[in-house]
């Protein structure tokens, strides 16, 4: 079914186009003699609102609540057919669902939000308390006994605890107040139900073939800072149900975390892990982000969640949509702080011996310095690992001049940035971490004086033909 889209002047029909294409099958109603290309122009608007609603056409009203609240007062008759309707600022700076809460409107109003990276104003008491929404559940479940609802999220408000039978990841993931001597209980079943529904005894019916095809989002937050994040990125983590990742990346991005999404934090080194957690969550129907610093495409979460699908060619996981999301990568943050010392032709190289060996690793540093790239080097030193980098300064040496450009780039785009450059010869393990990324420049790398007296780091575009 299409959305409706009101506008009533040219200033609202604008910013309609700029959302739509985020609607699929909306169509711009235009107010005739303020509105110009829009969709289908109309002379009533109360007559026009009024016949949408009634046909169940979903509304999204670019205009004030109030106008639209008068217009449909009387053929507001059953709530739980309503269509959602949803009044939006025309500067984009609110998005308030109305009407239809038990048909979607709160979720359309959160990814209109995401796509306007504001937060949607949801008052549903159910869903701002225990982030499940439990009168309009997701795509594969239905309310056996709605008309017990009122009477049990009023008691689950008055603080009654709930008993779950079955397993249904949006309610045992909720804030649910979820216990073996509830008082209340949810009952989620594909087959009859153990006891009659009741004001105190809800039941889902669960249909596997209906449930929502998932999403999985591989995103790159970039080093850190969020004026490095993109748009694309902070929309995806706006609007997904889900985010898994690194406690200390998720960390970092907290304040785009809206109140309904789940957080599922982990350790650094279980990348495998997060990938099937991922990968499961979205079987299930979930918007999932996954989340990486940095570009999630190099040395990071990308990876992992393909090799997992490749390895496990788990069924369930065959209709998820997988989207991966790039990010300003760590060298590329570093190297804008000194100028372009990777401007001619540069590789990458991790340091870690986790899942490569050390002679691996010691010959691809070979060969890079031998054809005399730049270098970026990831992962330099651990607290468990830290000889390698002395014998990669100790490889590159029998290559590269004792005065070449080096940067080193520790917590790109944080609070504890910082930036030194230094020659090859002065490189020492005592300098690194875990957060620092290394430059190291070619044969050709250069420094230039600036007014601060700091330099500048640039590898020129050509190179010497003999």
């Amino acid at each position: 079914m299409s959305v409706a889209i009101i506008a009533l002047n040219q200033t609202g029909a604008d910013f309609a186009r700029t959302v739509m294409p985020s609607i699929p099958d909306s169509l711009l109603y235009g107010l005739e003699g303020r509105t110009e290309d829009v969709d289908i122009p109309f002379q009533d608007f109360g007559e026009t609102l009024r016949q949408l609603f009634q046909a169940g056409t979903p509304i999204i009203g670019v205009c004030a609540a109030g106008i639209l609240i008068r217009t449909l007062a009387s053929v507001l008759t059953n709530k739980w057919q309503e269509p959602p309707v949803l009044a939006i600022a025309e500067d984009g700076s609110a998005v308030v669902p109305l009407l239809g809460g038990l048909q979607g409107a709160n979720d359309l109003a959160r990814h209109l939000a995401a796509l306007l990276n504001i937060e949607p104003a949801i008052t549903t008491p159910g869903e701002l308390r225990f982030r499940a929404a439990l009168l309009s559940p997701p795509a594969g479940y239905t309310l056996v006994n709605p008309e017990d609802a009122k009477t049990f999220l009023s008691n689950l408000l008055a603080g009654e605890s709930v008993k779950l039978i079955g397993t249904a990841p949006w309610l045992q993931q909720s804030q649910l107040p979820l216990t073996e001597t509830g008082s209340l209980t949810i009952e989620v079943t594909e087959q009859d139900p153990t006891t009659s529904p009741s004001p105190e005894h809800l039941v889902y019916r669960f249909h596997p073939q209906a449930a929502k095809t998932g999403h999985l989002a591989i995103v790159g937050t970039g080093p850190g800072a969020m004026e490095w994040m993109s748009p694309e990125v902070q929309r995806v983590l706006r609007s997904a149900t889900d985010w898994v990742g690194y406690k200390t990346y998720l960390k970092l991005v907290e304040p785009l975390r809206p109140s309904h999404t789940i957080c599922h934090r982990s350790d650094n080194r279980v990348e495998r892990d997060r990938a099937h957690l991922a990968l499961n969550l979205a079987a299930q129907g979930r918007s999932v982000a996954v989340i990486s610093s940095g570009d999630p495409g190099i040395f990071a979460m990308a990876a992992a969640v393909f090799e997992i699908l490749e390895q496990e060619a788990n069924p369930a996981w065959e209709q998820i949509s997988i989207q991966v999301c790039p990010g300003i990568s760590a060298m590329q943050a570093a190297a804008a702080q000194v100028g372009a010392p990777l401007g001619h032709d540069f590789c990458v190289i991790s340091l870690s011996d986790i899942l490569k060996p050390w002679s691996v690793i010691a010959q691809r540093l070979t060969a890079a310095a031998q054809a005399d790239f730049a270098i970026a080097i990831y992962n330099p030193v651990s607290k468990q690992r830290t000889w390698q980098l002395q014998q990669a300064k100790d490889l590159l040496l029998q290559w590269r001049a004792p005065e070449t450009p080096l940067i080193l780039a520790q917590s790109v785009g944080r609070s504890a940035q910082a930036i030194i450059v230094k020659t090859l010869a002065q490189l020492s393990v005592e300098d690194t971490d875990m957060r620092t990324v290394i430059l190291i420049g070619s044969s050709q790398t250069r420094t230039l004086a600036r007014q601060d007296g700091t330099p500048w780091v640039y590898t020129p575009r050509s190179y010497p033909f003999s």
